[in-house]
């Protein structure tokens, strides 16, 4: 699979799933733009990427993240959206603060619709097949303990998926999202203590987080042509978890 002469805008690009997915993009040919909040992250990841561009805004800002994508857009087409940024965290329902909640869904969700919403419009307006990609989890559609929050917000993610795949199909523009289950990332290594990874790990077919790139080759899979006819689809890349059920602890 190439992406030569395609441009990939990848949110939270500089850490995790959203680095693998940038870097997977930008060793097949594409232009990679990435936006991420952390301005060292991401300009460590700008020398390890050294054609790809980086755009530091935080998808929660609203009005401020709309602004500078509607100015990057009237520059610069972009053929791929990867929506990936996000924050996750495990705490009971009974026990998760409201202002938690309130700060994973302008990430999560909000942002997560506001940038699918810019890239759709520029998409329509150039007249031309793309594809966007937004980043779920299987937590979104199991009732994992400690996922209060988070679960909620993912399921929000398939939702919104789904209807933007029945919204826009026909003009041009695809639209699926990937559910990954555990990952070996930063933000999963602070989000899954020992007792939360062991829970996993019994509750795994396959019995081992996934690595970060194995995520990225579903992307690049579901942005090829070779996926043309996947449309409003939720891949599951979980390692067998939600054939198996549901995690407790």
């Amino acid at each position: 699979m190439g992406f030569k002469h395609k441009t990939v805008l990848v949110s939270g690009g500089a850490s995790g799933i959203g680095l693998a997915i940038a870097t997977a993009f930008s060793r097949r040919g594409a232009r990679v733009i990435i936006l991420d909040n952390d301005g060292a992250a991401l300009e460590a990841t700008l020398r390890q990427l050294p054609h790809a561009e980086g755009i530091c805004a935080d998808v929660a800002q609203g009005d401020a993240l709309r602004a500078r994508v509607e100015a990057l857009l009237a520059q610069q087409p972009v053929d791929i959206l990867i929506n990936s940024a996000g924050i996750a965290a495990t705490c009971a329902f009974v026990d998760t603060d409201v202002n938690l909640l309130d700060a994973m869904y302008a990430i999560n969700l909000r942002g997560t619709f506001i940038l699918a919403q810019c890239v759709a419009r520029a998409l329509l307006a150039q007249g031309r097949p793309d594809v966007i990609i937004n980043i779920g989890s299987v937590s979104g559609g199991r009732g994992n303990a400690g996922r209060a929050a988070y679960g909620a917000l993912k399921a929000g993610v398939a939702s919104l998926t789904m209807v933007m795949a029945v919204e826009l199909a026909g003009r041009g523009v695809r639209v699926n999202a990937i559910a990954p289950g555990p990952v070996e990332t930063p933000l999963v290594r602070r989000a899954h203590p020992p007792r939360v990874r062991a829970a996993w790990l019994a509750a795994l077919p396959l019995p081992r987080y996934a690595a970060a790139d194995e995520i990225a080759q579903a992307a690049l899979f579901l942005a090829s042509d070779e996926a043309s006819y996947i449309h409003g689809h939720i891949l599951n890349v979980d390692g067998g978890f939600t054939a198996a059920g549901i995690l407790q602890h």
